[in-house]
């Protein structure tokens, strides 16, 4: 990856705050803007549209492609799941207050799957709105991300508890404490190999989980640079963002860790998600986009 490209493309403006991104089922990129509490879409040719989203204080996180074509995301400030079509059209799920929902994922039974952050729960919407809890067996765990996997089950980080979760589509939850005292696991993303890769952002390591449970950790070269997010590559490794060391990184099957600096100081980088041609889209706070070529 020696070729590696890097190039910002302006967004929205920096009190919008872009955090989480995907790729729509229309070819364009998603992102939530938690500070404005908007959704926002950039379509291939780089023009982008907004939408109102529960303003500010609905605080939107995570989103992601949902098994009906539409986006759903989550929005952590005000307890709802919100769903918005390719054509701008939205609703929305109340949540039990206090949920404080973050990660949110299309799960293996063709409905979506959501981490409470602050209700010590791993969530299900079905498409047409019917809400159902999985309640952890561990308090204060601040459930942050989920991702779907291959044995019919979605897995969850616990950031607080140090661990990380299954939750099977019947309910049973088991839990995986992780080997690093207080690495606080954030991100977490199904490899295509049926492992999870996650990242511990209090730690400075990206690990690797099998569905047995068995856990392996590769510190970065900087330790303090606060790993926030990850997602998958056809390869076998997984890309991830660098919060504090303003870096997107990329480990590979092996372990191997490279990282990459962004053109622009201090620009916060979130979520990210790979494009079908293998580019790199990074969501930066500071109201730019971040595209990555290998």
């Amino acid at each position: 990856m020696t070729s590696t490209v890097i190039r910002e493309l302006p967004l929205v403006d920096p009190q919008a705050g872009p955090y989480g991104i995907t790729t729509g089922p229309d070819a364009a990129l998603w992102l939530t803007l938690v500070h404005a509490g908007e959704i926002a879409r950039m379509d291939v040719d780089g023009s982008v549209r907004r939408w109102p989203a529960g303003g500010p204080g609905s605080r939107p996180l995570i989103v992601t492609p949902g098994p009906d074509g539409a986006l759903w995301f989550t929005r952590s400030g005000d307890d709802r799941i919100g769903r918005i079509t390719t054509d701008g059209e939205q609703s929305e799920v109340v949540l039990p207050a206090g949920t404080g929902p973050g990660g949110i994922a299309a799960g293996p039974d063709g409905a979506l799957w959501y981490a409470g952050m602050s209700s010590d729960t791993v969530g299900r919407v079905s498409t047409d709105g019917v809400v159902t809890e999985v309640r952890l067996p561990t308090s204060g765990a601040f459930a942050s991300m989920v991702a779907a996997g291959p044995d019919d089950a979605v897995w969850c980080t616990l950031n607080q508890a140090n661990a990380i979760a299954r939750v099977g589509m019947d309910g049973a939850v088991r839990v995986h404490p992780l080997p690093t005292e207080g690495a606080a696991p954030v991100g977490i993303t199904a490899g295509v190999d049926g492992a999870f890769w996650f990242v511990e952002i209090a730690a400075g390591q990206v690990g690797r989980i099998t569905p047995d449970g068995r856990i392996e950790e590769y510190p970065l070269p900087d330790r303090t640079a606060r790993p926030h997010a990850i997602v998958a590559d056809p390869a076998g490794g997984a890309w991830f963002t660098e919060w504090a060391g303003n870096r997107i990184g990329h480990v590979d099957p092996a372990g191997r860790v490279d990282t990459y600096e962004l053109p622009t100081p201090k620009s916060e980088p979130h979520g990210l998600t790979v494009t079908p041609d293998g580019t790199v889209h990074a969501a930066l706070e500071i109201g730019r986009l971040a595209q990555l070529t290998p």
